[in-house]
């Protein structure tokens, strides 16, 4: 059992690969794109592409010092629809039936603990909050999606706060939505750079959400959510 830090006041969640997850999987949504638009991939290609041309991006938001905004993020998912699905016959409209694919909230699941977690933190009085690397599309799924309300008046998305993770920017938006010091945050997340390392290198303390206990090395880490209620 995992006890949440003393001193701790807020604790703000990753959004995808922690509360949210595509259903169906990225790589099968991606496949049947490019089945629409007559190339031919498995899944299991499709994955491979795809994280070859999202490590590409996250190398050049490294060279920019993570700077991101609603354009920037446009133009980022357009690039690696391209590169991941390079053959389809309308790479545009491709790319445009995916982004806003998803933006539906009929394209995502929640945690299955989310909804407990989030009602016992609250009832514990925590201030709940959401730091996510994404963009606007972020938005229809918190407003469609009743388990993750305790969050919704303290959100910082990427694309808005003009940082993504794990750039210290993105974090002291962060403090500043929870009105708090770096020592009173935990922040959840799935991802170590992004979540985890972000997030100890800005003074706040970390949770890795690691379901299939790929870190073992790493402290402070639980393999479900509903862990960190103990």
């Amino acid at each position: 059992m995992l006890l949440i830090p003393s001193g701790v006041k807020a604790v703000f969640f990753d959004a995808v690969g922690t509360l949210l997850f595509p259903e169906p999987s990225a790589p099968v949504v991606y496949a049947e794109a490019a089945r629409r638009y007559g190339f031919h991939l498995s899944a299991n290609d499709v994955r491979k592409r795809f994280i070859a041309a999202y490590q590409r991006e996250e190398t050049a938001d490294v060279a920019a010092q993570w700077v991101t905004s609603e354009a920037r993020e446009r133009d980022r998912w357009r690039i690696i629809v391209a590169d991941t699905l390079a053959g389809v016959t309308d790479p545009e409209a491709c790319y445009l039936h995916l982004f806003n694919h998803f933006a539906k909230p009929s394209a995502w699941r929640v945690n299955s603990d989310a909804a407990e977690v989030l009602a016992v933190l609250q009832s514990r009085g925590f201030i709940l909050g959401m730091g996510s690397n994404y963009d606007a599309r972020l938005w229809p799924l918190l407003n469609t999606f009743l388990e993750l309300a305790p969050l919704r008046d303290r959100v910082v998305i990427s694309a808005t706060a003009g940082v993504r993770k794990p750039g210290r920017g993105f974090f002291h938006a962060v403090l500043s939505a929870a009105g708090c010091e770096p020592g009173e945050v935990l922040f959840v997340g799935d991802d170590l750079n992004n979540d985890y390392d972000g997030a100890t290198a800005a003074g706040m303390h970390a949770v890795l959400l690691d379901p299939h206990a790929k870190y073992s090395d790493i402290p402070h880490r639980i393999t479900r959510l509903a862990d960190l209620i103990g």
